[in-house]
């Protein structure tokens, strides 16, 4: 099975397609930079994983991914309260993380020896 059937793998990329639209015109370029990368590291790095040539090297990367949604998670938190993320798109999106985190958590425990 390729990363590009993977229906989390597809679900992170348009939420990292999602939070570069919506962020292009924020001027705080610290945060804006923080928070896309962490974003476009969750389906790297699934993808990454999936591309290498052991289940233990892939278990990691999954694990990467995992961490960098923790990222993006207390990024758009921080992001609503700071208002730069409206509260209700922040909502969504901190919704639509659970859901990646639990198809993540799925996924590495398939993994699992």
């Amino acid at each position: 099975m390729s990363y590009e059937d993977l229906d989390v793998w597809k679900r992170a990329c348009r939420l990292s397609c999602e939070v570069y639209t919506v962020l292009s015109r924020c001027r705080d370029f610290g945060f804006r930079d923080q928070i896309t990368r962490s974003s476009l590291s969750i389906p790297s790095n699934i993808a990454e994983g999936f591309e290498r040539g052991s289940l233990k090297e892939k278990r990691q990367f999954l694990y990467y991914a995992k961490g960098s949604l923790a990222e993006l998670k207390t990024q758009v938190y921080i992001g609503q309260r700071i208002g730069y993320i409206h509260t209700e798109r922040g909502c969504d999106w901190r919704k639509e993380l659970d859901e990646i985190q639990k198809m993540l958590a799925t996924l590495i425990k398939s993994t699992e020896p």
